[in-house]
């Protein structure tokens, strides 16, 4: 009966993280808004750059924060840390929402505050969930993301198309359309991760899922039971090779993510295909459930042919993919291609969220997945700020131009860097653990084993 009601725990701590997560995810929905932002004759006037800045302040302040969010935890607990950071998530959308007319506005309420929610809430699903699942670590992880781009598809709809489109059919407190739906989507995101919180508790110290034996490694170790501390794991080669991966496959997700609907707008325009913005929105809404679909998929397969393998294949399609976008779009029709495209590279950069937590688990244990995953997560953040930017550089550049071959360049650079990861990746091996010193070379106290390097 005791057995039943873990296994019956462990899902619903599922069922949380998927909620937090498909709050956290409103991050994604940001190309929605960028149309607005810089129309020059609109309510706001943003450069491409100025947009992209907020985006990459949000992505960024996330990433760092969750390095402070990774070493707190095991002091404050999951639910409390969760908690704070839905309320700062929601209230930086609100901030942003009643004060953002200006760009410093919301670059500090959107960026800061609300990447600094998205920072402390986003790495307490993925320790938990570990924790409870060593027998499914990259299915689950998957799962537990998975809500992040599904969130993203919900949150882009609803402004953009569903009902009519909050930013058409919305202005609370007589706010125009894009600081309505921030006021509408701060207390929605709120709601959201507070109700997900009520179920994020680490299972017993001991815990086992019955009728499993964590698999024996070449190194004659348990996967996951070799633990670093993050200095330690800061000592080892692999943290900065699987670090590298990681910025290189956020760098091509990010800027597309950035750019899809001033791409789309400038190549549709020019082939002379109406209702642009409708078909960059189904663009971005096939990207964001693929990012989602990416991250169970990968994660599965992960647990079938290993970490390793699947993470060099996965940077190795989304590489080529980025390097073709340009020429596909082109060559199988505006419309079509650029929608295939799409919801190839989501399929593709989802499915790094879901592998990077299973793998830093794998390399580094299962114990300190929290704190080591917060410095992994920085490579997240320098590409946060280097994805859109490439983008938005380029963009400015072409000094209005509106030709698609403006977008070219960013593409080509983001995907060589991909297939730069695969090769890392390649080459990327297990840190294995030494036998501590004996006591008497260490003052009669025998050290924690440290990592082999």
């Amino acid at each position: 009966m005791a057995t039943e009601e873990k296994m019956l725990k462990r899902w619903l701590v599922v069922v949380g993280a998927i909620l937090i997560q498909l709050a956290l995810g409103a991050i994604y929905a940001w190309s929605v808004f960028t149309a607005r932002l810089t129309d020059s004759a609109g309510a706001y006037g943003f450069t491409a750059s100025q947009t992209a800045w907020v985006f990459s302040a949000g992505l960024a302040t996330f990433a760092i924060v969750m390095v402070l969010a990774g070493r707190v935890l095991p002091e404050v607990g999951p639910r409390p840390l969760t908690i704070v950071g839905g309320l700062l998530l929601g209230g930086g959308y609100v901030l942003g929402g009643l004060f953002g007319n200006s760009f410093w506005m919301q670059l500090f309420s959107i960026g800061i505050v609300g990447g600094t929610g998205i920072g402390l809430a986003y790495v307490v699903p993925i320790s938990v969930c570990v924790k409870w699942f060593p027998d499914k670590k990259g299915l689950i992880t998957g799962l537990a993301v998975a809500g992040f781009g599904f969130g993203a598809t919900i949150w882009v709809k609803l402004a953009g198309s569903w009902f009519g489109g909050l930013l058409n059919t919305t202005s609370v407190f007589g706010l125009p359309g894009v600081q309505s739906v921030f006021v509408i989507y701060g207390i929605a995101l709120a709601v959201l991760v507070l109700l997900g919180s009520v179920v994020m508790v680490n299972p017993p110290h001991d815990y086992l899922p019955s009728d499993w034996t964590p698999p024996v490694t070449q190194n004659n170790d348990h996967e996951g039971a070799v633990e670093f501390r993050a200095r330690d794991m800061l000592r080892t080669p692999q943290f900065y090779m699987l670090w590298s991966v990681f910025m290189f496959a956020g760098v091509s997700g990010l800027m597309v993510i950035y750019s899809i609907k001033l791409f789309g707008i400038d190549a549709l325009e020019q082939s002379g295909i109406s209702g642009a913005g409708a078909i960059t929105g189904t663009a971005m809404a096939w990207y964001a459930i693929f990012n989602g679909v990416g991250r169970i998929a990968w994660g599965s397969i992960s647990d079938r042919i290993g970490r390793k393998t699947t993470i060099t294949l996965m940077a190795a399609l989304q590489g080529i993919t980025m390097l073709m976008t340009y020429h596909v779009f082109i060559s199988f029709g505006f419309v079509n291609g650029f929608i295939v495209a799409a919801a190839l590279i989501g399929f593709n950069y989802g499915g790094s969220f879901a592998l990077f937590p299973a793998i830093t688990a794998d390399y580094f244990g299962n114990k300190n997945v929290g704190s080591n995953y917060g410095w992994m997560f920085t490579a997240y953040g320098v590409a946060g700020l280097a994805g859109p930017l490439l983008a938005g550089y380029f963009k400015d550049a072409a000094q209005g131009a509106s030709q698609p071959a403006v977008w070219m360049t960013p593409f080509i650079i983001a995907g060589g860097v991909c297939l730069l990861g695969s090769v890392i990746m390649a080459f990327t091996t297990r840190p294995t653990r030494v036998v501590p010193r004996s006591p008497s070379l260490s003052g009669g106290q025998a050290p924690e084993s440290q990592p082999a390097l």
